[in-house]
């Protein structure tokens, strides 16, 4: 098996960062290990990068897997997240998606769709993020009933909700959070998986201080930054942007 992850922060693994900030993990390098654990041992690649939007997630990243050598068995795709923070018509993404989608098809690579995890409960506007964010997901279990690839919806994952599997940000899962997604996304790949325990979010997570941290901290960086027109993904590459081997007892 040879497995590519494309997308955004949320496939590059930004909020689990073990080894430092520089080096996120995430749930596509331990569902690489899972594969692994049950193919005696995969290739890896991992093309995500955090900021994308999805035009340069399904150009650039789907440019770079299909240039893989040899071509990758496998892709996981999941991109739009930075798109809903966004105004704007979502319908323009769903044909982006499905041009994506047939590329990687007709390359004979088996594509599996992934809805991120709903990140809305905390965050302003929250509402408005979870009515883009179920269109947007169900439009592409729709994509992936009718090219007829594989979806793995975590947007409908309630669990996951919870405070206690978010970073600081409120945006990205934390360490736990993209356990529990890997543990989903490889019981829909058919891999057995185990789920993290339940998490307890801290005493201050939604009350007077932790409101004050999240404001402080990351809301008024992140508007500074489109105001710039900036990203945090700017000047940042992909972290594995060609194979590397994954043996079974995980990434070395």
């Amino acid at each position: 098996m040879r497995y590519v992850a494309i997308g955004d922060s949320f496939t590059e693994g930004v909020g689990d960062e073990p080894t430092g900030p520089d080096i996120p993990r995430g749930w596509a390098d331990l569902v690489a290990e899972g594969l692994a654990a049950a193919h005696d041992g995969i290739d890896y690649a991992n093309l995500a990068v955090r900021g994308r939007l999805l035009q340069p997630i399904v150009t650039d990243q789907i440019d770079a897997a299909l240039a893989l050598d040899p071509l990758p068995t496998m892709v996981t795709l999941n991109g739009g997240g930075n798109d809903m923070l966004r105004t704007g018509d979502l319908t323009a993404l769903v044909e982006l998606t499905r041009a994506a989608v047939r590329r990687c098809r007709d390359a004979g690579i088996r594509v599996v769709l992934l809805a991120g995890a709903d990140p809305s409960d905390r965050l302003p506007f929250g509402d408005t993020l979870r009515h883009r964010g179920e269109y947007l997901t169900n439009e592409i279990a729709t994509i992936a009933q009718s090219e007829d690839v594989e979806f793995i919806d975590l947007f409908h994952d309630t669990e996951i909700r919870r405070a206690g599997y978010w970073s600081a940000d409120r945006l990205h899962l934390n360490s736990v959070g993209h356990r529990r997604a890997a543990s989903l996304i490889l019981r829909g790949l058919g891999v057995p998986a185990q789920s993290p325990e339940r998490p307890t979010a801290g005493a201050d997570a939604d009350g007077f201080v932790g409101n004050l941290r999240f404001t402080t901290e990351h809301l008024l960086p992140w508007v500074m930054r489109r105001l710039r027109k900036r990203s945090s993904g700017d000047e940042r590459v992909a972290k594995y942007p060609i194979w590397i081997s994954v043996a079974p007892a995980g990434i070395r």
